[in-house]
């Protein structure tokens, strides 16, 4: 495939190795609006775009793409109070898009597995705790990939009704976020009774499974017309 890369930080850089060592060709890496308009007709003829920017310009550029009618792939996190919005544009102009707040293999089994926990914990009187830890340059917090194992909780465990951030409170679900030194990404579901702790924990060692898993859900747009996840992915 030839491949567009919107955000060219560390995550771009690894995006780039990951898609040439399968094959693929990377026709820019843009970082820049001034970038954008200077390539803007290069780019619409590529297959795809894989974004990593910022929440700040994340919506902005999802939008340029369906604008030239280019499939993208969205590792992005902290936009997500607009996915309503970007989901409808997609679905009625006929646009492609994946988006995941985590595109680590192992870290989606883990999503499977914190639904049975938030299932068992509902039983069997257990109160439920996430925690988050990241580099200290990672602007939205909490994390994306946190949110989703908070959201995943509350869907599939009445005790709770919405999460908060450092804070406790009757049917709300604690998420503590931690920024320190260049983590790349821990995320642990605690369930606590008065018999004992079950703790479900993912650390990343580098930025290899995320950028992995964006080029794989590249591959898997190919050719597909709406909006994806990993679930579809992996299913």
């Amino acid at each position: 495939m030839k491949i567009v890369i919107l955000g060219y930080g560390k995550m771009g850089h690894e995006v780039e190795r990951i898609a040439l060592s399968r094959g693929h060709e990377i026709l820019y890496h843009i970082d820049t609006e001034e970038g954008w308009n200077a390539n803007k007709e290069a780019v619409s003829k590529c297959d795809v775009v894989i974004e990593f920017s910022t929440p700040a310009t994340v919506i902005g550029n999802i939008n340029k793409c369906f604008d030239i009618n280019i499939p993208v792939v969205v590792g992005t996190t902290g936009w997500y109070d607009s996915l309503d919005e970007i989901r409808k544009r997609c679905e009625d102009e006929g646009h492609s898009l994946f988006y995941a707040p985590n595109f680590s293999i192992g870290m989606n089994f883990v999503f499977q597995l914190n639904k049975q926990i938030a299932r068992f914990t509902q039983q069997y009187d257990y109160q439920v705790e996430i925690t988050e830890t990241h580099h200290i340059h990672k602007l939205d917090k909490p994390s994306g990939t946190a949110v989703k194992l908070a959201n995943d909780v509350i869907a599939n465990n009445s005790n709770y009704e919405s999460w908060k951030l450092d804070e406790l409170g009757e049917k709300t679900l604690k998420v503590n976020a931690i920024r320190e030194g260049e983590v790349f990404g821990i995320h642990e579901i605690e369930a606590l009774s008065e018999c004992d702790n079950i703790t479900l924990r993912h650390e990343a060692f580098s930025r290899k499974g995320f950028a992995t898993g964006a080029v794989i859900a590249a591959e898997f747009l190919n050719g597909k017309k709406g909006v994806f996840t990993m679930d579809d992915l992996m299913n």
